[in-house]
Parts: C-alpha cells; sequence; structure tokens
C-alpha cells in the first residue's frame, strides 16, 4: 500500500503542512519537530513525488552510480564507463539526456542504505551498485528490500562486479574473482613457491571472501597446506599493503611470495620489501589483482589479473538505460585474465 504524506503526519504526531515545509526545506520548523518528521519518513518508508517532472512519468532522468571510492582508480573507471553510456542516447524526456549522478559511500554501510533512499524517493530511472558486498545479514537484508521498492517503482537496478541478491529483478554482471585468484596463486605455485603470504582486504567485503577462497583452492590443490599466521587482513590500498607486508616479513621472513588483495595494496608490498632490502623478484615475488592502469608502469610491472572494468561498467550502463538485454537468468560472470609481468619468478633457493 501507498504511503501517503497524511500517513506521515499522523506517525509523527503533525500536521501534513508540516510535512511539506520540511521534506521542501522552505519553511523554519523546530529542530525537534523536524526530527520527528524525518524519523516518520523513513520508518514509514515514504518516497516523495520528486521533482515536478517526475510526477508525469513512472521515473524522473536520474541515474545512481554508486562507489566504495570514486578516488580507487577500480570504481573510477567503472563509474566513467556507466556515465558514458548513460548521457545523450537513453530517451530522457529532455532531448535524451539522462543525468548521472556519483554516490561515494566511502565503505559505509550505513551511507548506501542512505542514498538508495535518496535515489528511491527521487524516483530514479536506474541504480548501479558497483564492487562488492557488505557481508552482514540485516544489512544484506535492508538493501533487499531497498532494491524490491525501486524495482516496484519501475527502477531498474544494475549490480556491477557484485554477486547478485535474490529475490530481486537486480540484474547482477559478477566478476569471477574466485577463480581469478585461483588462476594467479597456481601460477606463482608452479613457478617453485611454497611459502606464500597473502594480504586479504577488509574481512565484511564479499571480494575479500571470494579472492581468498580461490588462492586457498589453489594451495590445497597443489597439497601445500596453509598457515594462517601468512595472511592478514588490512584496506584495499596502498598503505595497508606496506603495513601487511612489514607484518607477514615479521611472522615468517623465508616467504618467497606476496599474493595482495589488489593492485594498490601490491604497490604498498612492493614498498615494503625494497625497504627491507629485498628485491622483486629475485627475493621476493609480487602478484596484485584488477590491472588497474598504474600496474604495467611499476618496476618491475606487476603480475596481477585483469578484470575488464571498463567493459564491464559500459555493459551495466547499456543494461541500467534499457539498450542491452541482460543476461540469461539475470546473471553474468565476468572472466578476468591472467597477466604475467616481471614481479613474479622462481624463488629463491
Amino acid at each position: 500500500m501507498t504511503v501517503t504524506l497524511a500517513d506521515v503526519a499522523a506517525r509523527a504526531q503533525v500536521s501534513p503542512a508540516t510535512v511539506s515545509r520540511v521534506l521542501n526545506g522552505n519553511y523554519p520548523v523546530a529542530a525537534s519537530t523536524r526530527e520527528r518528521v524525518l524519523r516518520a519518513v523513513d520508518e514509514l518508508d515514504y518516497v516523495l513525488n520528486g521533482p515536478a517532472s517526475a510526477l508525469a512519468a513512472a521515473t524522473s532522468d536520474l541515474v545512481g552510480i554508486l562507489v566504495n571510492d570514486i578516488a580507487d582508480p577500480f570504481f573510477g573507471i567503472m563509474a566513467s564507463a556507466i556515465q558514458a553510456e548513460i548521457g545523450g542516447t537513453g530517451g530522457g524526456r529532455a532531448g535524451g539526456e539522462r543525468l548521472a549522478v556519483v554516490c561515494n559511500t566511502g565503505g559505509s554501510p550505513e551511507r548506501e542504505l542512505t542514498y538508495l533512499t535518496l535515489l528511491q524517493r527521487q524516483r530514479a530511472a536506474a541504480v548501479v551498485l558497483t564492487g562488492g558486498a557488505v557481508e552482514n545479514v540485516p544489512h544484506a537484508a535492508a538493501v533487499t528490500a531497498k532494491l524490491r521498492k525501486l524495482a516496484e517503482a519501475g527502477t531498474r537496478v544494475v549490480l556491477c562486479g557484485r554477486p547478485p541478491v535474490a529475490d530481486t529483478d537486480a540484474v547482477a554482471l559478477t566478476f569471477d574473482n574466485r577463480g581469478g585468484a585461483h588462476r594467479l596463486t597456481e601460477h606463482l605455485i608452479g613457478l617453485g613457491h611454497r611459502r606464500l603470504g597473502y594480504i586479504a582486504g577488509p574481512e565484511e567485503r564479499t571480494t575479500t571472501r571470494h579472492r581468498l577462497e580461490g588462492h586457498r583452492a589453489a594451495l590445497a590443490s597443489a597439497g601445500i597446506e596453509e598457515d594462517p599466521r601468512w595472511t592478514v587482513y588490512g584496506r584495499y590500498d596502498r598503505r595497508s599493503g606496506y603495513e601487511a607486508t612489514l607484518e607477514l616479513l615479521r611472522r615468517e621472513p623465508a616467504l618467497t611470495a606476496i599474493v595482495a588483495a589488489n593492485d594498490s595494496v601490491a604497490l604498498g608490498a612492493c614498498a615494503a620489501l625494497r625497504e627491507a632490502g629485498l628485491r622483486i623478484p629475485e627475493d621476493v615475488s609480487v602478484a596484485g589483482f584488477d590491472d588497474l592502469p598504474f600496474s604495467v608502469d611499476a618496476v618491475p610491472s606487476l603480475t596481477t589479473v585483469r578484470l575488464p572494468l571498463a567493459e564491464a561498467g559500459a555493459r551495466a550502463g547499456r543494461i541500467a538505460m534499457g539498450r542491452e538485454e541482460p543476461p540469461p537468468g539475470g546473471v553474468a560472470a565476468v572472466r578476468g585474465e591472467l597477466m604475467v609481468r616481471g614481479s613474479s619468478g622462481v624463488p629463491r633457493a
């Protein structure tokens, strides 16, 4: 049943006029009253009418792109490709243009939900969520509920590099993180490495778990017993790679290879190894993941797994705009390609 402005007024125990003033922001309202009204809006999941131009149609010309960190090339590349497909030819009512809004969550589950709510209230034509999901049951349930409501209102929802969300109409383009990580570690084992340290991302992220599972599966297939001391968790950034590598060297100075959660982490690992007087790859091999633009220019260039971030983003954008049919079953796996470069080599004796 549709929630009305009168329902919000009743819940907040104010007049409909007061609710309107709070939502429009065009009249002074006491702070306590404003807080009560906004709480009622959230509790009832009230959807504002949005811009006047949206009232005549199911959706507006707004498209939301949710990213973890726009400064991270992983997300920046996808967001740019998505936006390129959105502008100019999407069939919007003002000459075909769509307004793409990039929503930077900073990795905050609460902010992710806030942006989804705001996009729902604005009757967004489409929403694209990029990158891994947070593995938290209450948060996952809340996201599922939001995505359902968006779809019910006519919003197309596409997940790019994110696992499918059950019981929703969201289309998912998933990255084969397990397979890519398995091939990467398998390559290092094939060179002769047996003492491999692993720098993982944040524990609560699906991307972290899937890549670590692929690494562990490769070790198991080769009959190598994993030492839990050789895995360190951190953020997906250079500083985390630097700090984690120093910790790994403290725990096991005889490591001959380090597998990093992504290329930014791998760069930090390289810096820490050089500071410790170790050569790459003569003393310690290093491998990353994603094949970000700087990877080939690192010295030595990084062995990594190339994810087609721009291609996946462009496809997500076309699906979001209705210019490409969704994959069968609404889910498509995007495979990564192993890129063997100078940072990996035969281990020292």
